[in-house]
């Protein structure tokens, strides 16, 4: 394959390739038996080949643009082989509504791939299964309400932190610049005073390290090299991306355990700040219970926050850059979101209140995200046991893939699920509309934990920016010229591209 040398740092010997490829395909030859079909009839799907299974017609590089288009073949539900692994694809609003929310038991479990195995070692809330997911993920759930989420306090922290961003913003001075590490921070910030009890300077370099290097391992995450170790895992050591990510991996952890320190020097029980103090207090109470199976340990202290800290800046921030370079891209969408802000607010500070009288500005901010799709694949699930679905056999332990890009743009749902349309979430009297087909969140047991929070920083830092800014192309470059093409990643980043804030106060 062609993309092997881009992939690796150095190759191993032919020899040694060679004598690997052949033992695995001698195991598939002997193992690849039929006995699924005793059980029933499996999703059907392209044929596989020996140890490569799929991988010719996979585009590595756009793994869901291929995966939708063999759903046009082969249905709504279908087998595919990343290598040697067997995936069922669930494709279309339908189908992945029904199996994530109405068999939500069923097709719950997270299916953990081999880089987020050596990352997380099964602790944390997003790459874990078991009685410590579940205990984390409750965990978490009530402390982020507790901290602010879709309250109150959250609504605070994220005001507290738009005079900041704005300033940033300010300092280019209508000229072009690029969004991405002023975003970033910003919505970094709101989840680190959320786990952490307090905002950090943007010119803290732990902080930027921090954030940079979640950033980047998200993207390579996705990257077609990481997702041929999640298959052939004997590729590793020869692969600069994943050495990256576990460089990356070790000097988060080693700042977040710096931080964690610092917290627990000056924790006060009857006082928690943010989610690391509440779990030490937890874990406290465990030791002195003398609880030895307790989940309130190290590592789960130390995976929950890298997790939510990276999945709270990436997701939100991402959106929000191409919330800005649309407006930038279609200026009389743009003209008539701040129309309806200065009609309903004017100058003063945007509140989560006044959503309800922003219908434009609210669908705009739900098209960003449908369009966007930022998650395409979602994060592959796992069955819980043996289940038939829609008339297949689909065994334990398989591997599930809502493809939530075939969602938010399933063309039976939207009226045109290809073009930038608020008008997707605005009845005829321009009342602000919810669409099931809404899955930027996903759906079921493993739906995004952070929904409540993300929601609010959108609508609260996009209602500001647009208010004291006009975004544009940068000097010579046309609204046509703004290109939507994807920056590939495990999340789906805008290529890059600067724009420029032009103050409108």
């Amino acid at each position: 394959m062609a993309l092997m040398g881009d992939l690796l740092l150095q190759a191993p010997s032919t020899v040694t390739l060679l004598g690997a490829l052949l033992f695995m395909m001698v195991l598939y030859l002997l193992f690849s038996g039929s006995s699924s079909e005793e059980q029933g009839k499996e999703p059907p799907g392209p044929r596989p080949l020996p140890l490569l299974g799929n991988m010719l017609l996979l585009d590595l590089k756009k793994p869901y643009h291929t995966l939708c288009e063999l759903s046009k073949k082969y249905g709504s539900v279908f087998t595919v082989h990343f290598g040697p692994k067997k995936v069922v694809v669930l494709a279309g609003y339908k189908t992945v509504k029904q199996a994530l929310v109405n068999q939500a038991e069923e097709f719950g479990n997270r299916d953990i791939p081999r880089m987020s195995r050596d990352i997380n070692q099964g602790h944390g809330v997003l790459f874990a299964n078991g009685d410590s997911w579940r205990e984390m993920r409750r965990f978490a759930l009530t402390n982020l309400r507790d901290f602010g989420m879709g309250k109150k306090g959250a609504e605070e922290k994220i005001i507290e932190e738009i005079p900041y961003l704005i300033e940033l913003f300010e300092k280019h001075k209508g000229k072009a610049f690029d969004t991405t590490q002023p975003v970033n921070y910003a919505a970094s910030n709101i989840i680190s005073a959320i786990v952490y009890g307090s905002r950090f300077e943007y010119s803290d370099s732990q902080f930027r390290g921090m954030v940079d290097r979640a950033n980047e391992s998200i993207r390579l995450s996705g990257s077609a090299s990481i997702q041929l170790y999640n298959m052939f895992s004997w590729l590793g050591p020869w692969l600069k991306s994943r050495k990256v990510m576990l460089k990356n991996v070790d000097n988060n952890h080693r700042d977040v355990k710096e931080l964690v320190r610092g917290l627990k020097e000056s924790l006060n029980p009857q006082m928690c700040r943010g989610f690391v103090d509440s779990f030490l207090v937890r874990k406290q109470k465990v030791e002195e219970s003398g609880n030895m199976d307790s989940h309130y340990h190290e590592n789960n202290l130390i995976s929950s926050v890298t997790n939510l800290f990276a999945a709270g800046t990436d997701t939100t921030g991402t959106t929000l850059r191409w919330g800005l370079m649309l407006m930038a891209k279609y200026p009389h969408i743009q003209d008539r979101v701040q129309e309806e802000i200065s009609r309903v607010i004017g100058s003063r500070q945007p509140l989560v209140e006044d959503r309800k009288n922003l219908p434009y500005t609210d669908a705009v901010i739900h098209e960003i995200q449908r369009l966007a799709n930022i998650v395409p694949m979602s994060i592959p699930h796992a069955t819980s046991r043996d289940v038939t679905f829609q008339g297949y056999f689909i065994k334990k332990g398989t591997s599930v893939i809502p493809l939530l890009t075939s969602v938010l743009h399933d063309d039976s749902e939207w009226e045109s699920p290809h073009c930038f349309n608020p008008s997707h979430f605005l009845d005829e009297q321009g009342r602000f509309v919810k669409r099931d087909a809404f899955m930027a969140f996903s759906a079921g047991r493993r739906v995004c934990l952070g929904e409540g929070l993300a929601r609010m920083e959108l609508f609260l830092f996009f209602t500001s920016l647009l208010q004291h800014f006009s975004f544009t192309p940068p000097p010579g470059v046309t609204e046509d010229d703004l290109d939507l093409t994807p920056l590939l990643g495990f999340t789906l980043n805008p290529s890059p591209h600067q724009l420029c804030a032009v103050s409108r106060i």
